[in-house]
């Protein structure tokens, strides 16, 4: 325990913002609250202004330049005047700021070098009441607030390096790991960093913790946290069982091996096309790569359906005896959500918001799998149900006793069954991909239109895909816990 200790007292040191940076985020989010209560002051309806998220509470990682202002307006308030009169704040607070979406517009730009949101919510009397889901944020805020000393304020500092150390930070939905508030609320609830690890350990999901006792129904999450002001809601509802177990097994590596290393974020060098190929020939596996322009969604919206669409491919994959050893779905989009993602998708509470690709090129997307069989014979099995069983035996020999096609060999008998041989639809994993079927399984509803329009390459041509994803084929193809 002392050699923890000791590491956990110079990670300190390096992620806990010092008095400068905390005194200049302190001017800055007093400058920016001013000037937003004067925007207000100019509208004909009454509000005020709250600073939220982790800068509020003190719990943010040292280099983390996030302010978030909430502009709460009257409950009664209709969405229109709400949107309209928020995003008025907004532009006039900052003036070259622009607009993005949570589950209503809000105003995002910088100031002073910091990263302002300008958010527009009802001021509502409980969470329960909340008109939208950003309405819940400042009660957030309040109970934290109200709870966290300087010492749990400082484990929340460290848990959240740790978090982005071993890639498992962020609630936004390519990430699928802690939020800012789910990470408060476990540091609060377990009293600190040392003990939500030597607890985390030891889970045998699922997991549940109710701070207030207070739950109003059952979650099939791997890990529950009932949110102490919404007992409708699970605050680890996004997080991944994927995340929740690469947490156990750091935890577990952490508390047997103290590291500096741990609370240290690697940015994977991209795989170049030597190197892929070099993976591929020690692999002896066949890759298959289907690509295509991803839809023109924000980020929150886009990887459910990859995923969907994923599952889908791979499934038609399996079904055609094509053997799927691994799959991913990949982006070329520069490096993965933020450092800042699990605070600022906490702050605005909407676990489906995050910023379009600042580019004019369309994001390329792939689906990419590893097979173990790509070519299968020209001919199928085709099991019938045993000759016993009458009326089904009868159906299945009478529709092929008759067939004409020469391909199909039988029905004959194997055991006590009906079989017959018959041609395959697809003897290659390529015939099967640019066909019409591959397009005919569960695809995200905005990937399909875009499928249509799809390069397949396998092989080795899928080392031609390494300047552009290079980064995730890394990843792919040196996978660590």
């Amino acid at each position: 325990m002392d050699e923890l200790e000791a590491v956990l007292s110079r990670v300190r040191e390096r992620v806990l913002p010092e008095a400068a940076e905390r005194e200049r985020l302190r001017e800055t989010a007093a400058t920016l609250t001013e000037r937003t209560r004067g925007a207000i002051a100019d509208l004909p309806v009454e509000a005020d202004v709250v600073q939220v998220g982790s800068t509020a509470r003190g719990t943010w990682v040292a280099g983390d330049r996030d302010i978030d202002l909430f502009v709460r307006f009257d409950a009664d308030l209709d969405r229109a005047e709400l949107e309209e009169y928020g995003l008025a704040v907004g532009h006039a607070v900052l003036p070259d700021g622009h607009e993005e979406y949570a589950e209503h517009p809000y105003v995002k730009g910088s100031h002073e070098g910091f990263d302002v949101d300008l958010v527009p919510c009802h001021d509502v009397e409980r969470a329960a009441e909340l008109v939208s889901a950003v309405d819940r944020t400042p009660f957030h805020d309040a109970y934290l607030s109200a709870r966290l000393d300087d010492d749990l304020a400082a484990d929340v500092v460290l848990a959240k390096a740790f978090l982005k150390g071993i890639g498992a930070y962020g609630s936004d939905l390519r990430t699928e790991g802690f939020s800012g508030y789910l990470t408060e609320l476990l540091v609060l609830e377990l009293g600190g960093f040392v003990p939500l690890v030597e607890s985390a350990r030891s889970w045998h999901p699922p997991v549940e913790f109710d701070p207030e006792g207070h739950a109003e129904r059952t979650f099939e999450d791997p890990l529950v946290v009932v949110d102490p002001t919404d007992p409708t809601r699970n605050v680890a509802a996004v997080l991944s069982a994927t995340n929740l177990a690469r947490f156990q097994h750091y935890a577990r590596e952490l508390l047997a091996a103290p590291s500096e290393a741990f609370f240290d974020p690697e940015e994977p060098e991209p795989l170049d096309p030597k190197e892929v190929r070099a993976h591929l020939d020690r692999r002896g596996t066949t890759p298959v790569a289907v690509v295509f322009d991803a839809p023109d969604v924000v980020d929150d919206q886009l990887w459910p359906q990859l995923r969907r669409s994923l599952d889908g491919i791979v499934g038609g994959l399996n079904d055609r005896g094509f053997d799927v050893l691994r799959a991913r779905a990949m982006t070329d989009a520069a490096g993965a959500a933020g450092d800042s993602a699990g605070d600022s998708a906490e702050t605005r509470d909407t676990e489906g918001a995050a910023e379009r690709d600042a580019t004019d090129e369309p994001t390329r997307a792939a689906l990419y799998a590893e097979l173990e069989v790509t070519e299968r014979p020209a001919v199928q099995r085709h099991d019938g149900p045993p000759v016993a069983v009458r009326k089904h035996a009868a159906s299945f020999y009478e529709s092929y006793v008759d067939d004409v096609d020469p391909d199909t060999y039988g029905p004959f008998i194997d055991g006590d069954r009906y079989v017959v041989e018959r041609e395959r639809e697809f003897a290659t994993v390529r015939e099967y991909l640019e066909s019409d079927a591959a397009s005919d399984v569960a695809l995200g509803a905005q990937v399909e239109p875009a499928f249509g329009d799809r390069d397949v390459l396998v092989g080795d041509a899928v080392a031609t895909l390494a300047p552009a994803f290079g980064r995730p084929l890394r990843e792919f193809y040196e996978p660590r816990p």
